[in-house]
């Protein structure tokens, strides 16, 4: 998975309608199904950035695929096929497109971001240092960033089409979808990262957090989107951490680090990125992929 050629649109090689266009990904209505298409866009702060990173989407889509199968023992996944000699003339460069999308059944979506934390750093490390919870745990005083919990915690956000989704107590998720609900999601979720992070402890990295979206088929709660990928879970190589520092995430790291070092205002579009930083991170998507696959 060696890519010189980054993809910042699908629209070219799938003859279907466009239903949905996020920042990363694009839905096509198949009829019975969705096709989901990965491009090599990168976003930071809200901004989609330019150029792609090559690979970027290959990685990410055939990541989700390797999890959804090794996952499918434990709970159902909306996958239908990732082989694209089945789209027929659906594709126009099937050699573009044959490790960037999948075929998945038509969930009803459940507006809630499952977010399962087994270490206190990132947004949930800035909650604790201002009120001592991460949305709504009330967590020991005296816990150092990049802590590992005792038990993994499940911190929910409601999801905005626009803008950043919203951090939300597990109460307030129950007022949106219901008790039952909301607990058999938390379940659910604290279940996959657990196997995950056994999974990635093996092969010397460390699943700090992670995200999951579910959905409804005929009432049954299925997986959604993607999964432990750098673009949804947080991976720390084992040989980076420690407390109190900020432990360098094997994703799109270099892309941070080069912004925060720059004087743009995240106000307005941003410079394209250099040539190196495009390279590194193109490197990383494909580390990450290479030792959690082989």
């Amino acid at each position: 998975m060696v890519s010189t050629t980054a993809i910042s649109s699908a629209e070219q090689y799938v003859k279907a309608p466009l239903l949905y266009k996020g920042k990363v990904r694009e839905l096509y209505d198949l009829g019975e199904h969705f096709l989901i298409a990965v491009t090599d866009r990168i976003s930071a702060f809200d901004w989609v950035l330019s150029p792609a990173v090559p690979d970027k989407g290959n990685v990410l889509n055939s990541l989700s695929k390797f999890w959804f199968e090794q996952t499918a023992h434990l709970m159902p996944n909306h996958v239908v096929h990732a082989d694209v000699d089945r789209l027929g003339d659906l594709v126009t460069d099937r050699e573009i497109m044959k490790d960037r999308f999948m075929v998945t059944k038509k969930a009803e979506r459940i507006d809630i971001e499952c977010v399962v934390r087994g270490y206190i750093t990132g947004g949930g490390w800035r909650q604790y240092e201002k009120t001592g919870e991460v949305n709504g745990h009330k967590l020991p005083e005296g816990m150092r960033k990049n802590e590992r919990f005792p038990k993994p915690i499940f911190t929910p956000a409601a999801k905005n089409d626009v803008g950043h989704d919203e951090d939300i107590s597990i109460e307030r998720m129950k007022e949106l979808v219901g008790a039952e609900l909301t607990e058999q999601l938390e379940a659910k979720s604290i279940m996959l990262y657990e196997f995950a992070r056994q999974f990635c402890e093996e092969r010397g990295i460390i699943l700090a957090d992670t995200k999951f979206e579910f959905g409804l088929i005929d009432g049954e709660i299925i997986l959604i989107d993607e999964i432990f990928t750098p673009d949804s879970s947080r991976f720390w190589a084992k040989e980076n951490y420690a407390y109190d520092i900020e432990i360098d995430s094997m994703d799109k790291e270099p892309v941070r680090t080069y912004l925060a070092g720059t004087d743009w205002d995240k106000n307005s579009e941003p410079d394209p990125l250099p040539a190196s930083v495009v390279e590194e991170t193109s490197r990383r998507y494909r580390n990450i992929y290479d030792r959690l696959t082989k």
